[in-house]
């Protein structure tokens, strides 16, 4: 693969939902505990929707607080996380990744869900030098969404990466930063407004290809 050439540019990317794939563990999980029925799609909408259609949404809060915490080990990086930041790496683009998230659970046991996401980053290797080699120093959890978004300004990223386009509805999102909506489950096709990627693969391609650089933003090319 050819390197890029160009503006320099600074890569933003959130955790949840974009790095990590939740959607066989949740299921797994609600299996085990008898809250859904088999035949449901394998993801983490599907169970979150089924169990607020029945009421159960104080256990759907408890479950994420079980699984960010104590399983988080058992869900895995979505296809081409690795590809895509040794594509960075070979190519000197600066990554870092944002993500907001409580310091521990709002019900059940008391889990540092910080702590559980960075050992989650260590045990896949992305600190590994023979691996990723991701700077620690390059690692922020956020509390609140709008830290996140002054973590984001902080740091000059010219583009984020994220899987809620809410975050970049925010007024306070910084509008010269290009914005990625992450879409793997095809949730929002209707979304016309964000440069939405289905896969990583699809996002090394557009940086390779030179689709997405800073230059096409700034001339207010989507």
């Amino acid at each position: 693969m050819e390197k890029i050439v160009g503006t320099e540019m600074r890569i933003g990317l959130d955790f949840d939902n974009t790095i990590i794939c939740y959607d066989e563990i949740f299921y797994k999980i609600a299996l085990e505990q008898e809250l859904i029925p088999s035949n449901l799609p394998k993801n983490k909408g599907s169970v979150r929707d089924y169990l607020r259609e029945e009421g159960k949404e104080d256990i759907w809060t408890e479950m994420q607080g079980y699984v960010y915490g104590k399983r988080l080990r058992e869900a895995p990086p979505f296809p081409g996380v690795f590809e895509f930041l040794r594509f960075c790496r070979e190519n000197s683009i600066f990554v870092c990744i944002i993500s907001h998230k409580t310091r521990h659970p709002y019900a059940g046991e008391k889990y540092d869900l910080h702590q559980a996401a960075y050992d989650w980053l260590e045990y896949q290797g992305f600190f590994d030098p023979e691996k990723i080699n991701f700077h620690k120093d390059r690692l922020f959890f956020e509390l609140t969404k709008q830290d996140k978004i002054d973590r984001i300004k902080s740091l000059k990223c010219t583009h984020f990466v994220d899987d809620l386009p809410e975050l970049f509805a925010e007024p306070s999102f910084p509008e010269d930063v290009y914005s990625i909506l992450f879409d793997p489950n095809d949730n929002h096709l209707s979304n016309h407004d964000l440069h939405r990627v289905s896969n990583w693969d699809e996002l090394v391609r557009l940086f390779c290809n030179g689709i997405i650089t800073k230059e096409l933003h700034d001339k207010g090319i989507n």
